[in-house]
């Protein structure tokens, strides 16, 4: 699903990511882990084509990236599905529209998809919350609405960015639940974290890698879990 090849990324001088050599599996789960500023989250937006690598190859659906026009890229995008720690949503709508906006900008018929709308704020438990508005929500509603606008396009893969770093261990075990089930429904799962704890409450549950960034440099942590 996602190869880089020695692939690389610097701000100005500084190299953040060098030679980087990953694959990521369809339908494979991996936690990526690293100190603050090592580069996480650089590493998912080149995951999401929100960057693309200075030096070096990136491949995302056995297409490499270098050769895709802005049009090739944008439909790329919506087949990822991304979660950010610091979750943005347009306060004049509902939880419901915001949920739809994605289906929205991608020329979708919304009244289609209402009934997909209605199960996916259930399976996120969201739906006595479907017509609040987010500054209305505590932060773990904020990040399960965040997870259900990321899965609403059915992407092949979701990257998560510290979904759990501003919730309570509770709230963080059920992001996580529903980040297991879309696995084992075979969804790829990259899910940034420096929450060793949240990593070892997986094992058993699910196949689980741990990636680990430190220095530019991207290796394999441990075996499988």
């Amino acid at each position: 699903m996602i190869l880089l090849n020695n692939a690389g990324f610097s701000y100005g001088p500084r190299a953040i990511l060098e030679n980087v050599n990953q694959e990521l599996a369809a339908g494979s789960f991996h936690f990526l882990t690293g100190p603050s500023g090592a580069g996480k989250t650089t590493f998912l937006k080149m995951c999401y084509l929100s960057l693309m690598p200075d030096s070096g190859s990136l491949k995302i659906f056995d297409q490499e990236v270098s050769e895709l026009s802005r049009e090739q890229i944008t439909q790329m995008r919506r087949r990822v599905g991304v979660v950010h720690q610091d979750c943005q949503f347009l306060n004049h709508l509902t939880v419901r529209q915001n949920i739809a906006l994605p289906l929205l900008v991608a020329g979708k018929n919304i009244e289609d998809s209402m009934e997909n709308i209605e199960d996916l704020l259930a399976w996120v438990d969201m739906g006595d919350r479907a017509d609040a508005f987010p500054e209305e929500l505590s932060g773990g509603e904020r990040q399960r609405l965040a997870l259900a606008r990321a899965v609403i396009m059915d992407p092949e893969m979701i990257v998560a960015d510290e979904p759990t770093g501003n919730v309570d261990w509770e709230m963080g075990q059920r992001l996580l639940t529903l980040l297991v089930e879309l696995n084992k429904m075979g969804k790829t799962i990259l899910l940034a974290t420096h929450d060793l704890n949240l990593i070892r409450s997986i094992k058993g549950r699910v196949p689980a890698k741990v990636l680990r960034l430190k220095g530019g440099n991207l290796s394999l942590a441990g075996a499988q879990l």
